[in-house]
């Protein structure tokens, strides 16, 4: 087998032709951060209100570490109290969310982020198709209100 040397002019040259073209699109970031506002929101002891928060996607890890949480063996409707507390980042200006706070919220926006984890873990997106009950158009709505005046 006869080896070739390459010289520092040659590895430009090569460099070059196995670089990748500038017009080739760069593949497209996974979304892993989903923000939302809150129907009714979460009163914090102050008597504050926080609507606006972020989820991000569930792991493996998030799935798995409720099962051996004692109160979700005492009573598995817990799960997703657990799982929850574990992929909400934010809601308003409190940053460390625990199951405690899951537990303090209305049923309404307890019902809302488990659609919201229920889209963006298993369908991939917070889109949902709505049809106009005066004109009745259908189009698709952002439920976790990504956009200014959306919910």
């Amino acid at each position: 087998m006869r080896r070739r040397s390459v010289s520092g002019g040659d590895l430009d040259t090569l460099t070059a032709e196995h670089a990748v073209a500038p017009d080739v699109p760069a593949p497209p970031r996974l979304q892993t951060e989903f923000t939302f506002q809150l129907p009714r929101g979460y009163v914090d002891e102050d008597g504050g209100v926080h609507r606006d928060g972020t989820m991000r996607l569930a792991t493996a890890r998030d799935e798995l570490a409720p099962l051996i949480d004692l109160r979700v063996k005492q009573n598995p409707a817990y799960l997703s109290v657990v799982l929850l507390s574990l992929v909400v980042t934010r809601i308003g200006t409190i940053t460390t969310i625990r199951a405690e706070t899951i537990e303090r919220l209305f049923a309404s926006d307890l019902a809302f982020l488990q659609d919201l984890y229920r889209r963006i873990n298993a369908e991939g997106h917070t889109l949902a198709e709505v049809t106009c009950p005066h004109c009745d158009n259908s189009f698709d709505v952002d439920l976790a209100g990504s956009r200014l005046g959306e919910s």
